[in-house]
């Protein structure tokens, strides 16, 4: 007996595929699993109009027949005949969603170029026409040489149309024969063919989605939309200076008043510099940095609200693709930029491991909130507050040098990695673009309360904690009279045996202190300064001065300077170890990132030491 002919129903994710086998089998379903994965086999029965059975079988929702994940994986193997235990398909219905059709149909080209009969089902139409877009099945039909069938699953529009014209494409039942897979055409290529056909397709469309496409040729482009992507980066470390000068200014007068009062109130004594020293030179210095972290998070949350962030992520995937990664990488190192924490979390939805191991690795050099206070004070301290022209700070384009050049080396490591104990092949990147969306002020508001809570949280927990631990290190054994306190102090001579190491990258001895519990959180290395000049100052006034005015009197610049290369390649808290070892499943990994960061951190500090110091700066 000739077994029945197999149509496979295939298509992006969210085009309405599940919803139009349901109408076309009924109840006539089998589930089951493919042999050797875990994937889902859903196939069914259902009669063509001239009464031939015919087994219609729903393959996993895919981008393209490069597969990033096992379910693509099944759907490429089933149609190119390659899955074992499973005949190749006799013909194709291709489910293509008419609201998303220019990136449905970079898929559909694909499969079209397999010489397969294939059926193309224009779905939810009725949506499309509801948001004002109204598309001509005939020209589509006619650009892509393949019979369309507009088609509404849900209420069951069309599907007579539909077997009609799969009765002229299905053969007798027998399988069509296995094929090499195609050579891979470039994503952008793609993009641009699916595109001319989906505007020939297009009768009309609301002015809405024209500037959607407007926009998305402008941001999407190549060259233009990288060149925007960084502009738009710049903008936010300008304003983050620019901005938050003022509540610096009034936190710091606060923090500075509140010190006098204390220093008034209570006598000389131990208690006293706990409080002085400590907790406020300590939390205080940290904590005068909320404006800018509260910046920086606007902006962020302004992009990811309005759909944008999603097209960076694309826009990066060429970039990534150079070094061994791609797109899907981006959301990851994206989400570091605030924690890397949640980013090495966000990393399993990487399918590949060695891409996933490798964007693990490299997240901690993406320039965390917890640096913002590092760079802040040091910034501050020693770049000029000048105009460059046309609104451009000095000072902001130094922080956005330093986001440059963390990412600059993490893409370099990445290659690295990639090149020798990652080594893997590189596979293309597909996501669906949300819709651009003027953000809500509220949900904006939401995000920036979260991120105070956060990190006053953390200046009141963790930050305290090591900054109490610090003072006490720092205050005992209590020294002679006539000695410096600091280096008598428990802390300062374990600091003395590092600054044997660091010295010749131009660190001194209290900022080899001060590396030490940054390991805890990074802004601790700004608590720890403060606490350790705090404690090392007899004069009230000279304590209540901002600590990065008393770095200007204690610091060269090629040691500033040496001090920030450190923390832009240092690892990161002892927190994002431990997240690296549980996601890794070992030692081996985080042990790895520890000692390459810090073999970073030590050469980049000294070769911008004495760099700086061979220009005479």
């Amino acid at each position: 007996m000739t077994p029945a002919p197999m149509i496979a129903l295939v298509g992006n994710p969210n085009a309405g595929k599940s919803a139009l086998f349901n109408a076309l089998t009924g109840a006539r379903q089998k589930v089951g699993n493919y042999p050797g994965v875990t994937v889902e086999r859903k196939s069914g029965r259902m009669a063509l109009s001239d009464g031939r059975p015919v087994e219609l079988v729903d393959l996993p929702g895919a981008y393209s027949l490069d597969p990033g994940s096992p379910d693509e994986a099944v759907t490429r193997d089933v149609v190119l005949g390659h899955q074992t235990g499973e005949k190749r398909p006799s013909a194709l219905i291709v489910v293509v969603d008419a609201g998303n059709l220019d990136n449905h149909l970079r898929f559909t080209l694909q499969l079209i170029a397999l010489d397969l009969p294939v059926v193309v089902a224009l779905n939810m139409v009725d949506l499309a026409e509801r948001d004002g877009l109204k598309l001509d099945a005939n020209v589509l039909a006619r650009e892509l040489g393949v019979p369309v069938v507009p088609t509404v699953a849900v209420r069951r529009r069309g599907l007579d149309e539909l077997k009609a014209a799969l009765e002229t494409l299905v053969g007798d039942g027998s399988a069509a024969p296995h094929v090499a897979a195609p050579s891979p055409e470039d994503i952008t290529h793609l993009q641009r063919r699916a595109r001319a056909i989906s505007v020939a397709a297009t009768v009309s469309e609301t002015p809405v989605r024209q500037v959607t496409h407007l926009l998305d040729s402008v941001l999407l482009h190549p060259v233009g939309g990288l060149l925007i992507l960084l502009a738009l980066f710049f903008v936010m470390f300008q304003a983050v200076f620019a901005w938050s000068e003022a509540p610096i200014g009034w936190i710091e007068g606060g923090f500075a008043a509140l010190q006098s009062v204390i220093a008034d109130v209570l006598p000389d004594g131990v208690f006293r510099s706990f409080l002085v020293d400590g907790v406020i030179a300590g939390v205080g210095s940290v904590v005068v940095f909320l404006p800018q972290i509260l910046i920086l998070f606007f902006f962020i949350l302004l992009l990811e609200a309005s759909g944008y962030m999603a097209r960076a992520a694309f826009l990066m995937d060429r970039l990534m693709a150079r070094v061994g990664l791609n797109g899907r990488a981006f959301i990851p190192l994206l989400s570091s930029f605030a924690c890397a924490i949640p980013g090495i979390m966000a990393t399993r939805t990487i399918d590949d491991p060695k891409q996933r191991l490798t964007t693990i690795l490299i997240a901690p050099l993406m320039t965390c909130s917890a640096r913002l206070p590092v760079y802040g004070v040091i910034i501050g301290a020693f770049i000029p507050a000048r105009d460059l022209g046309y609104g451009v700070g000095l000072q902001g384009a130094v922080w956005f040098g330093l986001y440059l050049v963390g990412i600059l080396g993490a893409m370099l490591v990445a290659f690295v990695l990639r090149s020798t104990i990652a080594r893997g092949g590189t596979s293309g990147f597909m996501m669906e673009l949300p819709k651009y969306q003027m953000p809500r002020l509220s949900d904006i508001a939401i995000g920036l309360w979260q991120r105070a809570w956060i990190f006053l949280r953390r200046a009141g927990t963790i930050i305290m904690m090591v900054t109490v631990v610090l003072w006490a290190l720092l205050s005992f054994p209590q020294a002679p009279a006539g000695q410096n306190q600091v280096e008598q102090s428990i802390a300062g001579r374990i600091a003395s045996g590092l600054e044997v190491v660091v010295k010749p990258i131009g660190f001194n001895h209290e900022m080899a202190l001060a590396i030490i519990p940054a390991m805890a959180a990074r802004e601790v290395a700004v608590s720890a300064l403060a606490t350790v000049y705090s404690i090392e100052s007899d004069d009230e006034d000279e304590t209540a001065r901002s600590l990065g005015t008393q770095l200007q009197g204690r610091w060269s610049l090629p040691t500033a300077l040496a001090f920030l290369m450190w923390f832009v390649f240092a690892p990161q808290c002892l927190s994002t170890i431990a997240v690296m070892r549980r996601e890794t499943n070992g030692w081996k990994w985080p042990s790895f990132a520890l000692a390459y960061l810090f073999g970073l951190a030590y050469v980049a500090a000294g070769a911008t030491f004495w760099g700086a110091t061979a220009l005479g700066l």
